[in-house]
């Protein structure tokens, strides 16, 4: 403000010496300050607008339910599967991988508020671990409700079970471009997210997770959503895939998983949590697609 004043007084101030005629251009110079504020609190106004447009296309459902085609490509393996995925909303994320034509269950990943759980039933093994052992997910700086919230195709905020109302202007917004997606964008320490919402509809199409550290390398988490259908009153993506790669082990790695949902639901009709049998044996903490891949 000081400066844009300084710099009206500069130029007016000669043809103020002249006439009285340069005193009205004066008056009609300052006026375009408060001009360029209500010019900035209405772009504000407008980018808080589009967040809360996006915010309010999140899924009513408590529960999600659906059938799955499972494909993941990792140092050059690739596997397609049917599953299925079962999400209770804060409780449990629950991916499950069926062997072809059997329909037997091969492996599953589960995921809850306090520990990743991959079980590996064809060798009777299993994983379990908090979210700092697990290196993609501590790589990421993810936990539980950051991965609710990109399998739920919602905005995130770090530290936080779902974000309100207050947290929205938070948001940094860019509506200046003129392609059909405008970008989200969130730093919050070493992450930085950018989803990108359809101008139109405020539906997300794709989510990028950036983590930076010296000590610890960088990783990139990048979520597409696609094919969305009705969920309720709401729109969810039938088609989603999510790729992962950093440099923070010894060789840069990249893995991903594609899951193309088919006859979503919202029943209640199953159990929250797996339990284990005794007859499993409890493996050493190692990368989950890694794992799966080797089933």
């Amino acid at each position: 403000m000081k400066t844009s004043l300084f710099k009206i007084c500069l130029i007016c101030a000669p043809l103020a010496l002249a006439s009285c005629g340069a005193k009205k251009s004066l008056v009609k110079d300052n006026a375009t300050v408060p001009t360029t504020q209500a010019t900035h609190k209405h772009a504000e106004e407008m980018q808080l607008a589009f967040v809360q447009k996006v915010s309010d296309q999140k899924v009513y459902a408590k529960n999600i339910v659906s059938g799955l085609s499972f494909t993941a490509n990792m140092d050059g393996k690739s596997i397609t599967l049917p599953g299925a995925l079962r999400m209770r909303r804060d409780q449990v994320i629950r991916l499950q991988i069926f062997i072809p034509y059997i329909g037997t269950e091969a492996a599953r990943i589960e995921f809850t508020p306090d520990y990743v759980l991959v079980v590996d039933r064809l060798h009777k093994q299993y994983v379990k671990g908090d979210y700092n052992q697990l290196d993609f997910l501590r790589n990421n700086g993810l936990s539980f409700y950051s991965l609710q919230a990109l399998f739920w195709n919602q905005l995130m905020l770090p530290g936080t079970n779902r974000v309100s109302e207050g947290d929205l202007a938070k948001f940094d917004v860019n509506l200046d471009g003129m392609g059909q997606n405008v970008p989200i964008m969130l730093k919050n320490g070493n992450l930085a997210f950018t989803w990108q919402a359809n101008r139109n509809s405020g539906l997300i199409a794709q989510a990028v997770v950036a983590y930076t550290s010296r000590s610890q390398g960088n990783s990139t988490l990048t979520w597409k959503y696609d094919n969305f259908k009705a969920l309720g009153a709401k729109s969810f993506p039938a088609t989603q895939e999510f790729s992962f790669a950093t440099n923070a082990t010894k060789q840069a790695r990249k893995a991903t998983v594609k899951l193309a949902l088919d006859a979503l639901k919202t029943s209640d009709d199953w159990e929250t949590n797996t339990v284990v049998s005794s007859k499993y044996k409890k493996v050493e903490v190692q990368d989950i697609l890694g794992k799966l891949l080797e089933m």
